[in-house]
């Protein structure tokens, strides 16, 4: 008997990107069946927000999208998640992050192995950075079994606001089911890593943001490496910057990160690179403190692969919860009609830092069949 198709209707263009990645992913073969989202966004349809509608058009097949004259409604009726090679032009509105976290959260359910270029901003002061997704997200995807040689994410070319310039190439395996994951114990730091690059600037502006990060750090721990990276003529985009992304990794594979960016050019006041530095630093101390086993960037990406899951109980250990997170577990419950099972975790003895918050939730079951097609 066919499933009737459900249509979920929205006011307001707050978290349109969330609803149409979950749309886009509710294939009619797993029972979910595959209606409509009607999205009003007033004022208007951002540039940005066309932009990744059309990324989302290029990943699958059969969608259907409408959006009135006056780019306030959207309907979206989704087609097979198809991946293969693709390339994008993303809009130098937002960086190219916002659109590789609808990518992580998509890629391991397509038909066939997703190959992206994306071009576009690789670094900004809004979205996480393409060198933090590849420090933190991808060592998560693989606590969920999604691993193998072609799983890959690098920039070719940094790109900088308001210009872009920049180019990434990410690369993604399928996989039919998700394991389920256990991750309760965040560990201790055991070493930190970063990224200072410059483009379009002095080489010497990364040196002077390792020592300025590095004068706070040192004070906590001897293992940290920060790299630089200055990128030169065609490699470095459109238009001048610099920042830096910190990585701290703990004994049990965890991965907290922190980062911060210039102003853009022709974009508020000059930042020094040392106050970048210092600024970053106590950045990372921060998301240390609040701690979990995923950081803040990842947690709506490791809350959606539990749900995903196989019919197993997973649990995970967060931090304090973000507005965005919490948003997305209300559309969870929306598409997916699950519920988390959340526990308070006092900081005391075990936990250090702030205080925590586990999450419980037995998996849907969801089996990419479009792997199984030949």
């Amino acid at each position: 008997m066919a499933t009737q198709a459900h249509s979920l209707s929205y006011a307001g263009c707050n978290f349109l990107r969330q609803r149409l990645m979950f749309k886009a992913g509710s294939f009619p073969s797993q029972g979910y069946a595959a209606g409509e989202a009607t999205v009003p966004a007033a004022p208007g349809q951002q540039d940005f927000e066309a932009s990744f509608i059309r990324l989302l058009d290029k990943i699958t097949n059969g969608s259907r999208i409408e959006i009135n004259q006056t780019g306030t409604t959207l309907y979206y009726q989704p087609g097979l998640l198809f991946g293969g090679s693709v390339e994008h032009d993303c809009s130098v509105l937002r960086s190219i992050g916002y659109y590789l976290e609808g990518l992580l959260c998509l890629a391991p359910f397509m038909k066939h192995p997703l190959k992206i270029v994306l071009r576009g901003v690789t670094n900004d002061q809004v979205d996480p950075s393409v060198d933090v997704l590849k420090a933190t997200a991808l060592p998560l995807l693989k606590q969920f079994g999604i691993d193998g040689e072609s799983f890959d994410l690098k920039i070719v070319r940094r790109g900088m606001p308001p210009g872009g310039g920049g180019e990434v190439f990410f690369s993604c395996p399928v996989r039919k089911v998700l394991k389920p994951i256990q991750l309760t114990d965040p560990g201790k730091i055991k070493r930190i890593r970063g990224m200072a690059y410059s483009v379009r600037v002095s080489p010497q502006m990364a040196n002077r943001i390792v020592d300025s990060a590095r004068s706070i750090l040192n004070k906590f721990i001897p293992d940290i490496y920060i790299y630089t990276d200055h990128m030169k003529g065609v490699n470095s985009g459109k238009s001048p910057g610099f920042g830096l992304s910190l990585v701290a990794e703990t004994t049990s594979g965890t991965f907290l990160s922190a980062e911060l960016a210039s102003n853009p050019q022709g974009q508020g006041a000059a930042v020094l690179p040392e106050d970048l530095g210092r600024n970053c630093a106590r950045l990372l101390l921060e998301e240390i403190h609040r701690g979990g086993c995923v950081d803040s960037t990842n947690q709506s990406l490791a809350l959606l692969l539990m749900t995903l899951g196989q019919q197993d109980v997973s649990k995970v250990l967060l931090g304090p919860i973000s507005p965005y997170t919490i948003e997305f577990l209300r559309h969870l419950k929306s598409f997916f009609q699950i519920m988390f099972k959340i526990e308070t975790k006092p900081c005391g003895e075990e936990l250090k830092g702030g205080d925590k918050i586990l999450m419980t939730c037995v998996g849907v079951g969801f089996s990419n069949l479009s792997k199984t097609l030949k």
